[in-house]
């Protein structure tokens, strides 16, 4: 799941290259250019380095949660099937039972029958 706790972290690399970028500068005014550029060379691919890695991660931890998401709306689609096949059965068999009940009660006030248990 994606952590609100990265944040803070996201917060402290980006403070931390920036003082670097900030020595870097202060240490190379009087240096020579070639070097100042191959410093920050090697800075900036460090930077993009690390952020590819916490793209890649979001995005599997993304691809995660989909998967996750995907399963769950499969498996909530099955239990509405179950749900209504059962809910038109009990409707059928509470049909059945009503009219049942109702041609036994017919047939019991008719005349030159005998009511139940009246032997």
């Amino acid at each position: 799941m994606l952590s609100s706790t990265r944040e803070p972290a996201g917060l402290d690399k980006l403070a931390d290259v920036t003082l670097e970028i900030r020595e870097f500068v202060r240490q190379d005014r009087g240096a020579d250019s070639q070097l100042v550029a191959d410093n920050l060379a090697s800075l900036l691919q460090r930077v993009a380095g690390t952020s590819a890695r916490e793209i890649d991660y979001l995005i599997a931890e993304l691809q995660t949660l989909r998967e996750k998401l995907q399963n769950d709306e499969t498996r909530v689609q099955h239990a509405i099937v179950r749900y209504t096949t059962l809910s038109q059965s009990t409707l059928h068999s509470t049909t059945v039972i009503s009219e049942c009940l109702a041609n036994w009660k017919q047939s019991s006030r008719r005349p030159g029958r005998g009511t139940v248990g009246a032997d």
